[in-house]
């Protein structure tokens, strides 16, 4: 028998998280095809992954609104689903929009962890979930630097009721109440999330495992994958030059610098790790309001190659922020799970090419990436 399991995404009627929704539904009816999907190929097909079916979608948002509504704003603005899509999805949409929690504010992190249980513990209960994963898909959080309280789980936990200086933004409350619970959690922004020995060490204690951050969708995939051949080839960059436009609710929360920090800092941190070097760099993120989901990069590398002779090499990357994520998420979300059922508690860095900052292994070579994901399916069956 299918177990019956839980998305809960934290920012669910944004762009990702509102395109998760319609891809489930629309896989489940028959309506789209499964391309994007990392899970749907060949190497994962005998993990027994659970199935667009199987899940419930649930989650927290600051907004008052439906997955159908925004998929309907994301349509009339960039045109990313059909409407006969949109009106057949509707029922799953509107259900699982019930679903949908205001997010807590204004509260002390351990009153916030609490409102967050109850409402995960509400969900699980409604639905008879057999397991559940919550997965951060909410605006990026400007940096948070981690303190002496976030060393170790006792620490962590005797600074969670303080006021004036909360010791845990949004991304850590959300990872410590799945964490808290033996809930499996993925961080799919740059948002400080489970990135502490405290963190990791409730992880480990209460048998969750997590995975982070940071989702590689665009021009950082393609800087993990063409900077390994820069290094094969032993040809010297001088310079790595990207620049990055988009419109989006992504992209008007990346206008404040103190969000944009947070992003840039993520995508400027592989070329160093490939080459061994640092090149000078560049990563400028711009927003353009009528862009709306669609993003593009530009990027300039000067190289030096034999006889000290430079060169250049440009790439131009298009495509939709939402679509290109989305079937992302949906792939963590079922790896996650599955890792949790096999009984791994920790860091999952196995599933490091899915990410811009990989947590638990420094390696960024997409190639090498990879091959620890073949490994970790190879080790259950793949």
């Amino acid at each position: 028998m299918a177990n019956r399991v839980g998305l809960w995404l934290v920012g669910a009627f944004g762009g990702v998280g509102s395109t998760v929704a319609m891809g489930l539904s629309a896989l489940t009816r028959g309506l789209a095809a499964d391309t994007g999907l990392v899970t749907a190929g060949p190497l994962t097909a005998g993990l027994g992954l659970d199935a667009p079916a199987d899940f419930v979608v649930g989650g927290h948002d600051v907004r008052q609104s439906t997955f159908r509504e925004s998929a309907l704003g994301l349509n009339e603005r960039s045109g990313l689903f059909t409407a006969r899509m949109i009106e057949a999805c509707s029922p799953d949409l509107l259900a699982w929009s019930d679903n949908v929690q205001l997010a807590p504010t204004d509260e002390t992190p351990k009153e916030a962890v609490a409102r967050v249980q109850a409402d995960l513990r509400a969900f699980q209960k409604q639905y008879s979930l057999d397991q559940l994963v919550v997965v951060n898909v909410a605006s990026t959080e400007p940096p948070f630097a981690a303190g002496p309280e976030h060393a170790s789980l006792k620490a962590l936990q005797a600074a969670l009721s303080r006021a004036d200086n909360p010791v845990l933004p949004a991304s850590g409350v959300y990872a410590y109440a799945a964490l808290d619970m033996g809930v499996a959690y993925v961080n799919f922004t740059p948002s400080f999330g489970a990135t502490s020995p405290a963190l990791d060490e409730l992880a480990r204690e209460r048998k969750a495992p997590y995975a982070g951050q940071d989702g590689k969708t665009g021009e950082t995939l393609l800087k993990t994958v063409l900077a390994p051949m820069f290094a094969a080839r032993n040809l010297k960059v001088h310079s790595w030059i990207g620049h990055n436009i988009l419109g989006g609710g992504d992209g008007r929360t990346l206008s404040d610098p103190a969000n944009k920090a947070s992003k840039v800092k993520s995508k400027d941190a592989s070329l160093p790790a490939i080459l061994g070097y640092k090149p000078q760099s560049l990563v400028s993120i711009e927003y353009v309001e009528s862009l709306d989901d669609w993003k593009t990069a530009w990027d300039h590398v000067h190289f030096e190659g034999f006889l000290g002779t430079k060169m250049a090499f440009q790439f131009t990357w298009q495509g939709c922020d939402s679509i290109l994520a989305a079937p992302l998420v949906i792939d963590l979300a079922r790896l996650a799970l599955f890792a949790k059922r096999k009984g791994h508690a920790g860091v999952l860095s196995e599933l490091a090419c899915f990410f811009k900052s990989p947590l638990g292994t420094g390696e960024q070579d997409f190639f090498k990436q990879w091959r620890l994901f073949e490994a970790f399916v190879g080790r259950h069956g793949g």
